[in-house]
């Protein structure tokens, strides 16, 4: 076996540190992986990792994604940051709602900065919250690192943020009720927007959804030295990953907070957050800190610790009993958000 090795009650981490245990559900869905699996990210595999990326996530077509007509699916090729390429940006939206202005969630994929695409994640958000929920999508290839560092992967979300908002009439939207969110590495980049739209005066999201978030590139938490060696996202892929998208700048004192959220220290005026992260995992800390951070600032956030859940364990097993309930609640957040009325400013003194 790797060394990203299962842990199971009463065992400890590689570090020597007592971890907590896997959802028995996902312990057996971990130990049917493969060694290719488990093994993590490193500078001298980055490249190799990415290319098998390329060539075996799925990338459904527009066609494959119309699903037979239920789905109105266009991609766009909309401005990107100055002096910066194009961003494409693929958008759908159920048939049966044309004409109507619908709710959109602006989502970001996962993938360590270094992996993912656009296309991948929609045929499940479309099935699960697009057709239920009777909103529309649109889900962002923003540049991946190390070919793109900071801020340039964070600039191609902000780009599209703005242009699809300034285009609500043309993508059939309603620019006063749009989610951001992401996972993982996509769920940092959504809090990082949600701070830079908020400091540049871009627009206002209605709510920020954010699974199991990549939020803090200094690795100094707990859990993350507590998790090191176990599950399929360790430090040492989570250190590849924030290496290729700061490079040198990585742990700096300086390091701006829309480069890494967790060095915020205002994290006043933000739309409410859903922060989502299981108890197995290296993430854990970083966002259960991010979300108290929020509470302390007078904002309002939504935490789950799913117990025994390791990072990405809804793709891992999607039939799991942890994953069922994770799934109904992130509906049900996003249900409750979209049928509230954003709050009026207060007067002028």
């Amino acid at each position: 076996m790797s060394r990203m090795a299962l842990i199971g009650p009463g065992n400890q981490s590689p570090t020597g540190l007592p971890a907590p245990p896997f959802d028995p559900e996902l312990a057996v869905a971990l130990a049917a992986l493969d060694e290719e699996s488990r093994e993590p990210i490193t500078p001298e595999n980055l490249a190799a990792r990415q290319e098998r990326d390329a060539t075996s996530r799925p990338r459904p077509t527009a066609e494959d994604l119309r699903a037979d007509g239920r789905f109105e699916v266009t991609e766009f090729q909309v401005p990107g940051a100055p002096g910066a390429p194009a961003v494409t940006l693929v958008g759908a939206r159920p048939s049966a709602l044309a004409g109507r202005p619908l709710p959109l969630l602006y989502y970001l994929h996962g993938g360590g900065m270094v992996m993912g695409n656009a296309w991948s994640v929609l045929p499940r958000i479309l099935r699960e919250w697009a057709l239920p929920l009777e909103l529309a999508v649109v889900s962002v290839e923003y540049r991946l690192a190390p070919r793109a560092r900071y801020p340039d992967p964070l600039e191609d979300c902000y780009a599209g943020l703005v242009w699809a908002a300034g285009h609500a009439g043309e993508l059939g939207i309603d620019p006063d009720r749009i989610v951001i969110g992401g996972k993982s590495a996509g769920g940092g980049l959504a809090a990082a927007l949600a701070l830079l739209t908020r400091d540049r005066g871009g627009p206002v999201p209605l709510g920020q959804l954010l699974l199991c978030p990549m939020l803090d590139d200094r690795g100094a938490t707990f859990s993350s030295h507590q998790m090191t060696g176990s599950g399929v996202w360790d430090l040492t892929s989570s250190t590849t990953g924030w290496q290729a998208l700061l490079g040198d700048r990585r742990g700096a004192a300086d390091l701006p907070p829309y480069a890494a959220p967790a060095r915020a220290t205002d994290l006043s005026g933000l739309p409410p957050a859903f922060i989502e992260v299981g108890s197995a995992e290296i993430y854990r800390d970083e966002d259960v800190a991010y979300a108290n951070a929020i509470w302390q600032a007078g904002g309002q956030a939504e935490l789950h610790v799913w117990p025994g859940a390791c990072h990405g364990f809804d793709g891992l097993a999607p039939a799991a009993a942890l994953t069922r309930a994770a799934r109904e609640t992130r509906t049900h957040w996003l249900q409750r958000l979209l049928t509230t009325t954003r709050a009026a400013p207060p007067p002028e003194p």
